[in-house]
């Protein structure tokens, strides 16, 4: 399972998704036998691969990056917004606005946006999850 940030109602929830629901990973060595008791395995449907009849082996590469990512490293994500952008507020209580970004604070994943409000733009703080570009 991977854990990922979801947004609702303005609050940051941290679930637990599978990575790969539906496929399972098997680690043998093919021979005959092997083959034979993986094929005729329950609600086993098929292999991924160009033949898919017979199962593709992963490289050492695909293998580094699924074990990594099952034991939660997390990669740092870039926030791919510039000041003076126009936004448009996806979450919260400014759900439907637009307003321009003023301040990008990359540590904190916070993001100040300009919104007019009754006529005046007033700073707002929003994670970044709340925003998309237009």
């Amino acid at each position: 399972k991977e854990k990922s940030i979801k947004i609702k109602n303005g609050k940051r929830k941290e679930v637990e998704e599978k990575i790969y629901p539906g496929y399972v990973l098997v680690d043998m060595i093919m021979s005959e036998d092997s083959w034979y008791v993986v094929r005729n395995t329950p609600r086993v449907t098929g292999f991924v691969g160009s033949d898919s009849t017979e199962p593709t082996p992963l490289s050492k590469e695909e293998v580094d990056f699924l074990l990594a990512r099952m034991d939660g490293v997390e990669k740092k994500v870039k926030l791919d917004y510039i000041l003076g952008e126009t936004v448009k507020i996806t979450d919260g209580p400014f759900k439907d606005y637009e307003g321009k970004i003023s301040d990008i604070d990359h540590e904190h994943m916070k993001i100040k946006v300009l919104v007019p409000i009754f006529g005046r733009e007033t700073a707002v703080e929003l994670d970044s999850l709340q925003l998309q570009k237009i």
